[in-house]
């Protein structure tokens, strides 16, 4: 089973790509619950997963977590046995593509691809069990990026902290691009990809060797695309045809002094990517005090607690399932029930 990877940053049209990809019938691109950015940072809570209780509790946490995702993952039945047996070695990122290989399965796919943005910061272990994996590097312009970001129900508000991010994920791709080469690694922009969307799809279906199909195109007419754009306002557009005036938004909607923070924090990654700066040259890039820094973060913090007031309350409600999950994993095995299992 071929394994691919989205990589990137959020707010760059990486669901669009999905529902895209998704809609050839050699590739399965379900709605990601973000396996290895949620549970990875958890595996330490399991103890030694050596030990069999302790990871067939992860895979059960792990399948349980998918079958909370706000876009559920239609017709799939995870068997906790039949996961495990899968898995080549007693790990988050084994039992992630067990998972994965299931649902690939289900739908007759030859490949799979997972849109979880961030797995780039573990590639090393991705690269590492996966030996035939691939990796599509979706980016688009960081001050675009944080406009998006300011009016989205995720995520960081201010500027600062969504270039900061942005920079540094993209940094990873790069450094991943020069490790794996072209053979293993696409990179394709936003900006490309809504202008020449034809052409960019058919170089990503050679990239991934399977064959190119005009309904792609019509993505937003899939099941999966109405089912994700009524989910929730994040992906709402993925019911429209491709807007291929979505660029350069900043121009208009973002202040200067916003910008300027973009360019100073996010400058020697746009210079990599082709993005032209406007305000701030090389060598120029604004250094922030602690005090700023700190006004920036109680800027962010109520930023977002405004955003929320605005998000539907049955988008929060999906939200809030796969978050309690979580928070009862960090309590630990000590304060929580243990689910029985039977080990085939």
């Amino acid at each position: 089973m071929q394994a691919v990877f989205m990589v990137g940053e959020q707010r760059s049209g990486s669901n669009l790509l999905r529902v895209i990809l998704n809609s050839s019938d050699r590739i399965a691109a379900p709605h990601p619950p973000h396996v290895l950015q949620r549970m990875m940072p958890l595996q330490t809570h399991y103890g030694d997963l050596q030990v069999e209780q302790n990871f067939m509790q992860l895979v059960d946490d792990v399948c349980r977590l998918i079958e909370l995702n706000p876009v559920p993952w239609e017709g799939i039945h995870l068997d906790r046995n039949d996961v495990r047996s899968r898995c080549l070695e007693n790990s988050v990122v084994a039992v992630f593509g067990a998972v994965m290989d299931c649902y690939a399965e289900l739908h007759d796919a030859s490949a799979w691809m997972c849109k979880s943005m961030q797995n780039i910061r573990w590639a090393t272990d991705l690269n590492n069990y996966f030996s035939n994996s691939k990796y599509i590097y979706l980016y688009r312009d960081p001050r675009d990026v944080a406009l998006s970001f300011s009016k989205a129900v995720i995520g960081d508000k201010h500027p600062y902290f969504v270039a900061r991010q942005w920079a540094e994920l993209q940094s990873q791709c790069l450094e991943q691009r020069d490790l794996l080469g072209e053979k293993r690694f696409f990179s394709l922009c936003y900006e490309d990809l809504i202008t020449e969307p034809e052409e960019i799809v058919r170089s990503i279906c050679d990239f991934l060797e399977v064959d190119y199909k005009q309904e792609m195109l019509a993505f937003h007419k899939s099941k999966e695309a109405v089912r994700s754009a009524g989910s929730s306002q994040l992906w709402e557009n993925l019911s429209q045809p491709m807007i291929k005036s979505n660029t350069n938004k900043f121009l208009r909607d973002m202040p200067e002094d916003d910008v300027r923070i973009v360019e100073s924090v996010a400058g020697p990654q746009m210079d990599q990517l082709g993005y032209r700066r406007l305000f701030v040259d090389k060598g120029q890039e604004e250094r922030f005090s602690e005090l700023e820094l700190q006004a920036f973060a109680e800027m962010n913090e109520r930023q977002k607690q405004q955003t929320e007031k605005s998000v539907d309350p049955e988008d929060i409600r999906r939200r809030q399932d796969q978050l309690r999950l979580l928070e009862s994993i960090k309590l630990g095995f000590e304060q929580r029930p243990m689910t029985k299992f039977s080990v085939a």
